[in-house]
């Protein structure tokens, strides 16, 4: 179903097409646009995607593999609500959205995921633990860090686990905002970026 807020096929929904919340993280568009492509998506790609927050990725990703099923991981039932709701915005109807606690609720996923996009987590080597188990061979894990500790507790999970084609970029965004008479830079909070395969 196409959404009419969202009628192309290029990936990059504008932020505040969405609805959010007060307090609750979102993937801004540029640092979306990364995490989707490193994700290497497929038409018909099963992608979870844990720590879904606003649901960005969900939605972006839905959109971007019709024959798919993404499940949007959120342990607030106020967010998973929002979640639904800008799925509904957009038209996604291949989205499934799974109230609990990484990595504890995955067990309980039947769907074996392709690829998995870590946005969140309070035990971030605990979840990709967990994740590396039921990722199959050839799959692919995105991972985001925006402190030191989380970029080192990923990078050294993917050292234990023996990641490959490991990839690792950082964010340097700046948006041209108005402010009174002028024009100014503004820079989106920079983000790292992990990526790598499961080769069996």
């Amino acid at each position: 179903m196409t959404s009419p807020l969202w009628n192309y096929v290029t990936p990059g929904i504008p932020d505040e097409l969405f609805e959010r919340l007060p307090g609750i993280p979102m993937s801004q568009r540029e640092i979306r646009l990364l995490l989707l492509s490193y994700l290497r998506l497929e038409a018909n790609s099963v992608l979870w995607d844990i720590g879904a927050g606003t649901g960005t990725i969900a939605v972006e990703a839905g959109l971007l593999c019709p024959n798919g099923h993404v499940v949007a991981i959120e342990r607030d039932e106020e967010v998973a609500s929002l979640i639904r709701r800008n799925c509904d915005r957009f038209g996604v109807r291949n989205v499934e959205v799974l109230e609990g606690s990484a990595p504890e609720c995955l067990k309980n996923l039947t769907r074996q995921p392709q690829r998995v996009c870590i946005e969140g987590g309070r035990s971030i080597k605990a979840i990709l633990v967990e994740v590396w188990q039921h990722l199959p061979s050839q799959g692919r894990m995105v991972a985001t860090a925006a402190s030191l500790e989380n970029l080192y507790q990923i990078s050294e999970s993917f050292a234990e686990m023996h990641v490959r084609n490991v990839e690792v970029v950082q964010s340097a965004v700046n948006r041209l905002e108005k402010r009174g008479m002028s024009q100014i830079f503004t820079a989106i909070d920079p983000i790292f970026v992990l990526s790598g395969e499961k080769v069996d």
